[in-house]
């Protein structure tokens, strides 16, 4: 049994906490966060008893395997270093880090203490993104050219996390962050990278619009689009779209999670839709069940000494996106070449 603890009961720690009741081989002993109230509430729904509201002390008082980092992300290169020193093996919240350098910064101080470092970057980890990438593998499409990875809703997400509103960064580093994982994820790196943003809502900081234009390694064009301006007939948040084309023929994941495939052979519709947990409730279902799937990854990498899919290492790919989006966003949508920027 790995024993864990987490630091930061807020809002979507709630989901971490649920998920963890699920793992097997694993089990959340002890709590920390500096808000008495949630640290009070979130103990009492899960049966922790063990509280703290100094990680310091958590680390020196309890003997853990790892612990799940949920706080906002100033405090994540502190957090990550404290436990890296006190051996400990650590997933994090995303976003990662502030800044690349930072980053950079965490996944050395892990891999000099020996110890793993995932990154909880969960949108590739929901089932209907799964399903779609293994057609892919398969050759349903032969092989991709472009795709579109597409997150565009109004969905009132102020209302949980107000922070998101007067952030100085929005929709790129808390959403787009995860769209641009996901073309990553199905695509393979990216060589270019070039972003428009918007601010349409008044009453927030930062943009809350970004359109993106990727091209990979691999070949393929890609379009990462991100809104939660976007007024639609139909709300379909919190579902992450696709649209691929390949040499021979088309992927296209849809609203209320259909997959639809076209080749020379005709077209077949999936339901991906994914299971509701006995703890989660629509629509967040999907990204309540890829919490549960990556803290899963996580634990099952431990117990066999492996690399995570997500780990530190490789989300400072994902980063160095996040930074030359807004670099090129600042700079009238210019072309930027990663590992230039």
């Amino acid at each position: 049994m790995k024993k864990g603890a987490l630091i930061g009961c807020g809002f979507f720690a709630q989901n971490h906490m649920h998920a963890w009741a699920d793992v097997d081989g694993a089990a959340i002993i002890a709590l920390c966060d500096r808000d008495d109230k949630r640290l009070k509430e979130t103990a009492e729904r899960f049966g922790v008893e063990r509280t703290y509201s100094d990680a310091g002390e958590l680390m020196k008082s309890e003997e853990l395997d790892f612990v799940d980092i949920a706080t906002t992300v100033q405090t994540h290169r502190p957090l990550v270093e404290l436990a890296a020193w006190s051996k400990v093996h650590i997933i994090c919240q995303k976003p990662f880090a502030d800044t690349l350098a930072d980053a950079t910064a965490m996944v050395d101080a892990t891999a000099a203490a020996g110890v793993t470092l995932m990154v909880h970057e969960n949108f590739r980890w929901q089932s209907a993104i799964r399903a779609a990438k293994a057609e892919i593998e398969k050759g349903s499409i032969g092989t991709p050219f472009w795709g579109r990875v597409s997150f565009r809703s109004a969905y009132d997400v102020y209302a949980s996390q107000p922070y998101l509103a007067t952030d100085d960064r929005f929709i790129i580093q808390d959403l787009g962050i995860h769209i641009l994982d996901i073309a990553r994820f199905l695509f393979g790196d990216a060589r270019t990278i070039s972003a428009s943003t918007k601010r349409v809502n008044p009453a927030i900081k930062a943009e809350d619009v970004a359109t993106m234009m990727l091209v990979h390694e691999s070949g393929v064009t890609s379009v990462v689009d991100c809104s939660y301006a976007s007024r639609l007939s139909r709300e379909s948040f919190p579902e992450s779209l696709l649209e691929v084309d390949g040499s021979e023929g088309t992927l296209r994941l849809m609203p209320d999670y259909r997959l639809v495939l076209h080749n020379a052979s005709g077209t077949r519709e999936l339901d991906v839709s994914p299971p509701l947990l006995s703890w989660a409730e629509r629509p967040w279902h999907n990204i309540q069940e890829s919490v549960y799937n990556i803290q899963r990854h996580f634990i099952d990498c431990l117990n066999t000494a492996s690399t995570p899919e997500t780990s530190g290492t490789d989300n400072l790919k994902t980063l160095e996106l996040v930074e030359a989006a807004y670099l090129s966003a600042a700079g009238n949508s210019r072309t930027i070449i990663l590992g230039s920027a």
